[in-house]
């Protein structure tokens, strides 16, 4: 009888563990993913990064379909889905997250100096609402370690054809020069990553979302370009701005970022919102911190739809914000969206998530008579 148990019991282990190198998504959604709330929600995170760097979560094999390759910044994406920043916050599995399938990967936000963050508990599952609320504060390891790890990628990054990586800055806590800070981010890091991004919307850094006021973004934005232009490689330069802007300061930020003092590259578009929906249901709703998931999906498809308009399609825009579906994504891009990111919903549906993602934002492109994700981007306003 011991036997007959011990039998079962491996074959039970087995049978788990195919499930999860390959790419059951029945079995990640409600099993594995369940199992992971044993765990609060930063600890299953932190798991999360470590597997990933080990290597041993589920490898996307297939190759892309054509119709999602394409082109920005002169640099060809495999697929225009990619992981957002806040996963993997210190660049520990950078090239391994490649493996699951996305067309690029965004790295941090990494602070100047390393930092703790905001006290725990400082992030919570929405599970009735399929969302996340954080507090995170910044929490990182700071430029040092991190530009060892990024050294590392750019010595490797020949084995990812067609995989872009890159880089999110912060500000830390306590730094009197905003300025001073996103500069170091540029100079250490910029040469090493394909896109860098100017962080100046984390709701949970005291006095940084104040960095979107039209004159002060003008002079760090035009400062920082100058900063960039130094760089042997020039990465491409992007903003990200939060959910939560008036429609002035909407315009305010429209008109920065268009103009020829500080025109930057890219439109990270959104971050997390303090709003509260009152659909939430979820027991954590009322915490305090940047709420992200399918709460944020509407209010980040419609900002993306009035920055596209209100810059004209002049500045490309990265899409983000309750992205965990094929839809999702195709509706990002016909509001505007070159590209998209996804995050909190890999907690609920697991890595395996992002190969139905690809696989329905495809087949979504040509019934909709699309010969490549280009031709789809901002097609709603035309």
């Amino acid at each position: 009888m011991i036997r007959w148990w011990t039998a079962m019991g491996l074959t039970g282990l087995a049978s788990s563990f195919y499930c999860i190198a390959t790419d059951n998504r029945w079995f990640y959604r409600h099993i594995v993913m369940r199992v992971s709330r044993v765990f609060d929600a930063e600890t299953a995170h932190v798991m999360a990064v470590r597997l990933a760097k080990l290597g041993v979560l589920p490898r996307c094999n297939q190759t892309d379909d054509n119709i999602l390759n394409t082109k920005l910044w002169g640099k060809d994406f495999v697929n225009p889905v990619g992981l957002a920043a806040g996963f993997d916050k210190d660049a520990v599995a950078c090239y391994q997250l490649f493996d699951i399938g996305f067309g690029f990967i965004e790295v941090g936000s990494i602070t100047p100096l390393p930092q703790d963050g905001n006290p725990k508990p400082r992030v919570f599952r929405l599970l009735a609402d399929q969302g996340v609320i954080n507090r995170y504060g910044f929490n990182s390891c700071g430029h040092a370690d991190a530009a060892g790890r990024l050294k590392l990628w750019k010595s490797k990054r020949d084995h990812y054809p067609g995989k872009v990586l890159g880089v999110n800055l912060g500000k830390n806590k306590t730094s009197q020069d905003t300025f001073s800070d996103y500069q170091k981010g540029v100079l250490t890091l910029g040469d090493y990553v394909d896109y860098i991004v100017i962080n100046v919307s984390s709701p949970n850094t005291p006095g940084l979302r104040r960095m979107q006021e039209k004159e002060k973004l003008m002079d760090l934005l035009s400062k920082l370009l100058a900063v960039r232009n130094e760089l042997k490689n020039k990465p491409p330069l992007l903003v990200k701005v939060s959910p939560d802007l008036s429609q002035q300061e909407k315009e305010d930020v429209a008109t920065v970022v268009c103009s020829e003092k500080a025109k930057v590259d890219g439109l990270i578009i959104g971050n997390t919102t303090l709003q509260r929906p009152p659909s939430l249901h979820s027991i954590h709703g009322s915490e305090k911190g940047g709420l992200s998931g399918q709460p944020l999906k509407e209010l980040s498809t419609q900002n993306i739809s009035e920055f596209y308009q209100l810059t004209k399609g002049q500045v490309p825009i990265i899409g983000v914000g309750g992205v965990s579906s094929g839809q999702d994504a195709y509706d990002k891009i016909l509001a505007g969206a070159s590209l998209v990111q996804v995050y909190t919903a890999l907690v609920y549906d697991g890595p395996v998530l992002i190969k139905y993602i690809k696989k329905d934002l495809a087949q979504l492109l040509r019934q909709n008579g699309f010969s490549s994700v280009q031709e789809a981007v901002g097609r709603k306003h035309r």
